[in-house]
């Protein structure tokens, strides 16, 4: 990050650019991850996602609400070295119904309308995930947190 940069831009920047986080989930004491589309809120308080109820992750979300999200920039290129952004988002996430149902799955859908099929799907549930810190990891060895409300 640069000098004037904070961790709030550093975030903004690379959650507008990458539409896809891996999700870790807890599936009895194991591990869990899932590639997944996602939102995030204007505040960076929450990220929407959506899934089939039919899931090993909605199930681990239902008996563990805990969870954690990875996006990075990488590009699998040396340059990653010294240009790799890597978040690890903690939170817990929630089933939402009703009009918040509506409103973040119209969110997520102007973010991915290519997968409005599948998030209109009365088997989908709309997963809101609040967030309880953001790491931050540049350069390998560059650590910050942020936690919103700070």
């Amino acid at each position: 990050m640069g000098q004037t940069e904070s961790v709030q831009q550093v975030l903004r920047r690379l959650l507008a650019k990458q539409r896809y986080a891996v999700l870790a989930t807890d599936s009895a004491g194991q591990p869990y991850t899932s590639l997944m589309a996602f939102a995030v809120s204007d505040d960076l308080r929450q990220l929407t996602l959506i899934t089939e109820r039919s899931t090993h992750k909605y199930a681990n979300l239902r008996s563990n609400p805990r969870v954690a999200l990875f996006i990075d920039n990488r590009e699998n290129v040396g340059a990653d070295t010294r240009d790799a952004v890597a978040v690890t988002a903690l939170g817990e996430a929630e089933e939402v119904a009703g009009e918040e149902e509506v409103r973040l799955r119209s969110g997520y859908l102007s973010r991915h309308p290519y997968l409005e099929s599948f998030a209109g799907s009365a088997s989908c549930a709309v997963v809101r995930v609040r967030l309880s810190s953001y790491v931050v990891v540049r350069r390998f060895e560059e650590v910050l947190e942020w936690r919103p409300g700070d």
